[in-house]
């Protein structure tokens, strides 16, 4: 994920949210950086799980939900970004536009919702690439399975060496893996149709079923479509970029980055549903694999088996980078806050290296244990980024004047909707 950390310079907080009558910028290659780094912190453990989970239920039901994420996606990180782009504070992310609106008390209670809307993701990526070179390991290179606790250690460092290498480093190789994650991908969906089993179209569900699958999935997809990490930054940035176009132009990259998701993304989703049977993908689930390690093991084609593995893992290497920020920024925030209102002066140095070893940790510890990505993605991921991505902006909206302009818009109720849904879906078994 692209982080710019360059504070806002010389826009005053009115001309940052004025809306002139001069043209938008043309698109320049930064735009387009832009939505390849969201892109690529979107593209994630929860999309190698997405088909698993929409596909268990049907076809129909599938494309139902292909309707409902595209204005999901969009128009939830327009709410947000528009509402770290209200702070009267140049260079402020989301942590400190929190405090500013909603008070001390609120903002450290929103800091703290924010972490954990971030930190399962991070926990999950650990369990996610050891489960995937395990998988590689065992079925196509036809080794023993390494100690996990080995394992894991050896790749969760792997990846924070490159985090502290320093941001550059770090960028490049996101950058780098962002490109070949877009071509593999689709090249993946396209090679997976001669595979497809068209007789899933045949099978019709009841309403009261295929709602019910829908509901229950919807923090999945909240989960894989989610790129909120980045936007904090991203918004301070076209602020910086832009000034009093960077509203409009922060909706264009974000439109942009929703049609390039959805597009690539339910392409995957339903090659991947099509090409296997509903007793497989619970299979799966129940390996608690991504579905490109579970391809590859069932699949006869060379390519899958090997180029499978590579894309899994390549995909959640490039997304951990940047929920790994995101977690560190929430986790940072929590620590100076409360320093702060102890009266002690926070060491930035102490703090870092503090997050560093209980990142590295807490990632192994779980990684060990190995608990069901989905379950943790149902109960603990979703709905947490539901509330901090699709609740939060819209009561923002609602009570702060510095967004009143985007107050009565039919968008704000379908984007509440559809967050309620995701905070609630867990409750649906107790329903059925």
């Amino acid at each position: 994920m692209t982080q710019e950390t360059v504070a806002v310079q010389g826009h005053t907080p009115s001309t940052a949210r004025a809306e002139p009558a001069a043209a938008l910028p043309a698109w320049n290659s930064r735009d387009t950086t832009w939505m390849l780094s969201l892109f690529g912190t979107a593209v994630g453990a929860g999309i190698l799980f997405l088909p698993i989970n929409a596909g268990m239920g049907g076809f129909w039901p599938l494309v139902l939900m292909a309707l409902l994420i595209g204005p999901m996606t969009f128009l939830a990180h327009r709410g947000l970004s528009r509402f770290v782009c209200s702070s009267a504070k140049e260079g402020s992310d989301i942590t400190e536009v929190v405090e500013e609106h909603f008070g001390v008390g609120a903002g450290k209670a929103i800091t703290l919702l924010y972490f954990f809307a971030i930190y399962p993701i991070v926990l999950i990526y650990g369990v996610g690439i050891t489960n995937t070179v395990d998988s590689f390991i065992v079925n196509q290179l036809g080794m023993m399975s390494p100690p996990r606790w080995l394992l894991s250690i050896v790749l969760i460092m792997g990846m924070m060496s490159v985090m502290l290498s320093g941001e550059k480093l770090m960028l490049k190789v996101t950058q780098l893996l962002v490109y070949p994650l877009v071509g593999i991908l689709a090249f993946m969906s396209l090679y997976l149709i001669p595979d497809w089993r068209m007789d899933a179209l045949l099978v019709m569900p009841t309403a009261v079923d295929a709602l019910g699958t829908v509901w229950l999935t919807i923090p999945v997809l909240v989960f894989a479509f989610n790129h909120s990490p980045a936007i904090s930054q991203f918004a301070v940035a076209q602020r910086r970029e832009y000034g009093v176009h960077a509203r409009k132009k922060a909706d264009q990259i974000l439109r942009n980055t929703s049609l390039m998701l959805v597009g690539f993304v339910m392409l995957f989703v339903f090659s991947c549903v099509l090409s296997l049977t509903p007793a497989q993908l619970a299979d799966a689930k129940s390996q608690n694999l991504p579905i490109l390690s579970y391809l590859a093991n069932v699949h006869d084609s060379g390519f899958v088996s090997y180029f499978g593995p590579l894309v899994a893992f390549v995909a959640i290497v490039s997304s951990f980078f940047g929920h790994y920020l995101g977690a560190a920024e929430g986790m940072n925030g929590i620590i100076v806050k409360q320093m702060r209102s102890s009266g002690k002066t926070a060491d930035a140095k102490k703090i870092n290296r503090f997050i560093q070893v209980f990142m590295v940790l807490t990632i192994w510890a779980v990684a060990v244990i190995n608990p069901s990505i989905l379950g943790m993605i149902e109960a603990l991921g979703g709905p947490i980024i539901a509330a901090i991505l699709y609740l939060m902006p819209m009561y923002a909206i609602s009570k702060i004047p510095a967004m009143k302009e985007h107050r009565g818009a039919i968008s704000n109720v379908f984007v509440v909707v559809m967050g309620l849904l995701a905070m609630t879906a867990i409750l649906f078994d107790f329903f059925k």
